[in-house]
């Protein structure tokens, strides 16, 4: 299920859905520990006048969104029927590790009426179900819930009053439902502990006169020892609700805006999904350098994972564009993550959870009973890449200093090294997509990039041998894309050269990431007319003929196709990729108009808060896979900005 919004500081990090519910509660790593993960939901209800529902029910009209520029709420949920809506703003403290929610509860009616607003907690600390621990703490007058060195406090207020109503108890098991139930007839029995797959609910209870509001705050607080926990719950009392959700809101917005960028004549709703996928990408950056593809726990990838590890080579992409936007810390704390976690042979894993350690993977490390590495060369690549672009933007020589000899040397020799001795290109391993082993036209392209930024890294560091020589073998491996790679019959490049008992073969799948490291990497100059040529193969084979438009991944692709008539899915990133050869390509303002056309569809692509998808399905344009996914942002961010630079160019 695609979630509706995210809302985090960099330790702390949640997913509500499209009833504002959360549905997925990481800590103390963006995308690690899923503390109600695995189908778990944080359910609201309300009694008015005896008359129960959850806000989640039918009568209830929901519209998700954020605050402008900020990481904070703006939820408005309304139920004509028994005439009450409710306002919610959400966040998560930037400062600490605390989720607020500020109910402003209206009576849409003349009379007076009775209301109980119910809060309800589900929790698999730990993402287990077992061991887990949930009391009610009279002196504080707080729900307690914990496991080991995680433990989570539940409180609020309606006015200076607590909650007024309370219980604990398990789901699950037993023949448990969950203690959610026991809110349906309006009382709960305050059951004071529990133990196991434990939730807990609250209720506060109130009158609001007609056509008037009552305002309820509601927090939890996460640390990883119990005192802790409790003196964060102190510090929202002495420090005020209010007072904490502006500051995060005024936060935001100052960190959104702080690069007081020129966005020329972009329309305003182009400009607020750009700042929308900034703080996405944000929410999504861990602290300790970090960057997951996805929060979103719903979408399992072949029903086994998540997306929320840090794939290098999503990280680099998303590094990219925060580069481009100028948030070089954050760009810094990723280069930071690869320094530490970069193997000694000097090649990069699949992917990597967000506290360092390797993540899991579908890739064998043999095939056929001979040996391989189960990598993908173009993260190794890419990170390098990456680098020398945040470099040339900010000039931190020290830090570049500071990581040749762990990081750039280390990749650089790696990919010098690992070569096919029959073509000289880079040796075999899975391509962008993580499906196919080979040598492909897309690595080879990074390869070139990554090596080519390991000859400049050199050459300013005084290192003349290493700068030849990896120059001189970026050089010829470009050459040798050429060669080998260029598919005469079709006017495209062939996806990969695959190993065979005799030679080799060729894939001649027409994949999109063929063509977007031809150009991005400039293997082929933009006014080459072979990549003209490969550019009318993509038009003609990848772009979705159905009403909802954009571009696929490659032909005949069956990750979440439709069916088996169908196209495969076109993705934002494909679709803004063409976007940025036509930016590249541009030579008049009217040439650049072009790049519109496709940030408006990106845009109709959107949640109404502004989420992007991976991907959207080819007949109904419902969002598919993971959202949002951060590359996804990432790559408009990049484009947008690509699209400022090159018409700042053309109007000089």
């Amino acid at each position: 299920m695609p979630k509706s919004l995210v809302l985090g500081n960099g330790n702390m990090l949640l997913c509500l859905d499209e009833k504002a519910r959360v549905r997925d509660f990481y800590y103390h790593y963006v995308g690690l520990e899923n503390h109600a993960g695995s189908g778990c939901v944080h359910r609201i209800g309300i009694m008015v006048d005896g008359e129960f529902s959850w806000l989640e029910g039918l009568n209830w009209k929901i519209e998700m969104g954020y605050k402008e520029d900020s990481l904070v709420s703006d939820v408005v949920m309304t139920n004509q029927t028994i005439g009450i809506k409710i306002n919610f703003k959400d966040t998560v403290y930037n400062e600490k590790c605390i989720f607020l929610r500020k109910a402003t509860v209206n009576n849409l009616w003349d009379s007076k009426r009775e209301v109980k607003l119910f809060f309800h907690q589900q929790f698999r600390i730990y993402d287990t179900e077992r061991r887990d621990t949930g009391y009610y703490d009279p002196d504080r007058e707080v729900i307690t819930h914990y496991e080991g060195r995680r433990v989570f406090v539940v409180g609020g207020r309606q006015g200076r009053k607590s909650f007024d109503d309370y219980c604990v108890g398990n789901y699950g098991i037993e023949g448990k439902v969950g203690t959610w139930k026991d809110a349906e007839d309006g009382v709960l029995e305050k059951n004071p502990i529990e133990h196991g797959p434990v939730d807990s609910v609250i209720g506060f209870t109130f009158e609001i006169e007609g056509h008037k509001k009552k305002i309820v705050d509601y927090w939890i607080t996460a640390a990883k020892v119990l005192d802790e926990a409790r003196n964060l719950h102190e510090y929202v009392l002495a420090r005020n609700e209010d007072h904490l959700l502006e500051s995060t809101e005024d936060y935001w917005k100052a960190w959104v805006n702080k690069n007081n960028l020129d966005f020329q004549d972009l329309d305003k709703k182009f400009v607020d999904l750009f700042k929308k996928s900034l703080l996405i990408i944000r929410t999504h950056t861990g602290n300790e350098g970090g960057i997951i593809a996805s929060a979103d726990s719903d979408m399992l990838q072949y029903g086994r994972d998540t997306y929320a590890y840090v794939w290098p080579r999503d990280g680099a992409f998303v590094t990219l564009s925060l580069i481009k936007a100028k948030h070089y810390t954050l760009a810094r704390k990723f280069f930071e993550f690869c320094n530490d976690v970069i193997s000694e042979d000097g090649y990069f894993f699949h992917k990597y959870r967000s506290d360092k350690s390797i993540g899991s993977s579908w890739h064998p490390w043999s095939k056929d009973g001979k040996k391989q590495l189960a990598i993908q060369e173009d993260e190794t690549a890419l990170i390098l890449y990456s680098l020398w672009e945040y470099y040339e933007a900010s000039l931190n020589i020290e830090f570049i200093e500071s990581v040749y000899n762990s990081l750039i040397k280390k990749a650089a020799e790696f990919m010098y090294h690992y070569r096919d001795k029959r073509t000289g290109l880079p040796k075999e391993s899975y391509d962008p997509w993580e499906q196919k082993y080979g040598i492909s036209t897309f690595t080879s392209s990074t390869v070139y990039g990554g090596l080519l930024a390991a000859s400049k890294f050199a050459e300013i560091l005084g290192k003349e041998e290493a700068a030849k020589k990896y120059k001189h073998e970026a050089e010829e491996i470009k050459v040798l894309i050429v060669k080998y790679l260029h598919n005469s019959n079709n006017g495209y490049f062939y996806n990969r050269i695959v190993s065979e008992k005799e030679g080799f073969g060729f894939d001649d799948t027409v994949d999109i990431s063929s063509f977007f490291g031809l150009f991005y990497f400039d293997i082929l100059g933009i006014k080459d007319q072979m990549l003209d040529d490969v550019y009318d193969v993509v038009e003609r084979e990848l772009f979705c003929r159905t009403k909802v438009g954009g571009v696929i991944r490659y032909v005949k692709d069956e990750y979440h196709r439709v069916s088996d008539d169908a196209p495969g899915n076109p993705w934002i990133i494909t679709t803004l990729w063409v976007a940025q050869y036509k930016i590249k390509k541009a030579e008049t303002l009217h040439e650049l108009e072009q790049a519109k056309e496709v940030f408006e569809w990106v845009y109709k692509q959107t949640t109404s808060a502004g989420l992007l998808p991976e991907q959207v399905s080819s007949d109904t344009g419902k969002h598919l896979s993971a959202a949002p996914l951060t590359w996804s942002h990432a790559e408009y961010v990049t484009t947008v900005m690509q699209y400022l630079n090159k018409r700042t160019e053309l109007t000089k």
